[in-house]
């Protein structure tokens, strides 16, 4: 049996809570990560540098501005033919042919290959015209200016045709597809110099708790550092995206003020901690204050059921919750993909590969993704995913290097099933 993520299945409907207090919009996660997504546009297009633009995502399709090769070219240090003179040729019966010149690669002059003659080309060189291949240096015989030819050759061998790399008007480069260094590469020999990508995003993680503190302050009792930040950040560096972090007390002012000063400098806002509707958690309460729109609070998932997404005019807001295991899961399956929407990614999210569970996971709700981290190996024929254990903490998922899920509509997924995973990289 085959199942991927995202796990769709359910209603796809977004409901309501049992709560007292204003019920968070209680969503499945296909439509939670959907909401999250059509809700996200990218930020606006800058110009730079060709180079610099590797690790951004291409604002518009690109198409070569020229051929390349703008010549048919040499592939080999050799002699230009036409075929038709050594059709005959044999070991016992080769064909002799004149040089009648010699090209170099960067040469702009042409020569007319006349019958009965062969010209010399270095790598890179136009070929000839009235050749239509190049037999390579260490397959014949030289004597003086006359080349012996001991095998036929196949038209086109050898040659590399104009534009057979890039040819002129070709698309390059989708909207939205990322800029590698190898793709740079190729819209530079199709003639670019500098490229429109999406600008990078400023994202601001605010951490919340009395019991949290930055790493690198003395630890009291009953306090613990601010993990969750320090690893959101890295994701975001990862992503090529600029984060500014920091924690706030349990105070609802503090915690509005910090959000609301953070709101004026950055482009999204995350927050970690506070994320419940219990008497201490304000975030859901302060973001209100300041105008967001919601979109929903609670995903039936697991682990990551407390994370919420909201717009506050055009910039996106991620509340996650503080468990580290919750913290992270909701990232990954939502604030991930919309960071990477805001930056333009045509395809957001994580990548996947398709592995072979190597024992059952159970969650026993239809009505539920339920997510499992876990690690991969190789296995015959395909990767092996080992789920852990539902209830793994930090130093446990740290280990990870992928997720897999039940999603909605099942209950379990027997050892032995093919599941497309997400690769955690």
């Amino acid at each position: 049996m085959k199942d991927a993520l995202p796990g769709g299945g359910g209603s796809g409907r977004c409901a309501t809570g049992r709560h007292n207090e204003p019920e968070p919009l209680y969503c499945g996660f296909e439509a939670a990560l959907q909401l999250t997504l059509k809700s996200i546009r990218p930020l606006s297009a800058e110009k730079i540098p060709l180079v610099e633009s590797v690790g951004r995502m291409a604002a518009t399709d690109l198409f070569s501005r020229v051929d390349s090769p703008a010549m048919d070219s040499s592939r080999k240090d050799g002699y230009a033919v036409a075929s038709v003179d050594i059709a005959g040729a044999t070991i016992n019966s080769p064909v002799s042919l004149k040089i009648s010149g010699t090209l170099a690669a960067g040469e702009k002059n042409d020569i007319q290959l006349c019958a009965g003659a062969t010209v010399r080309v270095l790598t890179g060189a136009r070929t000839p015209t009235g050749a239509d291949a190049v037999v390579a240096e260490e397959y014949v015989v030289r004597k003086g200016d006359t080349v012996f030819f001991d095998a036929p050759i196949q038209p086109g061998k050898n040659v590399l045709f104009r534009g057979s790399d890039v040819s002129l008007d070709r698309r390059l480069v989708a909207s939205g597809q990322p800029i590698t260094p190898v793709v740079a590469g190729l819209l530079a020999a199709g003639g670019y110099s500098s490229v429109a990508v999406r600008k990078t995003p400023t994202v601001g993680i605010v951490g919340t708790g009395d019991e949290i503190v930055v790493p690198g302050t003395p630890l009291k009792e009953g306090q613990l550092y601010a993990s969750n930040i320090v690893t959101l950040a890295g994701w975001c560096r990862k992503l090529g995206i600029t984060a500014r972090m920091t924690t706030v007390q349990d105070d609802y002012d503090a915690l509005y003020g910090t959000l609301k000063a953070y709101l004026d400098k950055t482009d999204a806002l995350i927050t970690s901690g506070g994320a419940w509707t219990g008497d201490r958690d304000f975030v859901a309460r302060a973001l209100g204050a300041l105008g967001w729109k919601k979109m929903f609070h609670r995903i039936r998932m697991g682990p990551g059921k407390a994370v919420g997404f909201g717009m506050l005019g055009q910039k996106p807001v991620f509340i996650l919750a503080g468990g580290p295991p919750s913290n992270l899961m909701g990232f990954v399956q939502i604030a991930l993909p919309g960071l990477q929407a805001l930056c333009g990614h045509a395809h957001p999210g994580l990548p996947t590969i398709t592995a072979r569970l190597t024992r059952d996971i159970k969650d026993g709700k239809t009505n539920w993704t339920d997510m499992y981290y876990g690690t991969l190996e190789a296995g015959d024929g395909l990767p092996l995913f080992h789920p852990m254990k539902k209830r793994s903490r930090l130093s446990a998922i740290g280990q990870a290097t992928a997720v897999a899920c039940i999603p909605e509509g099942k209950e379990a997924l027997p050892a032995g099933s093919v599941v497309v995973v997400q690769r955690i990289p």
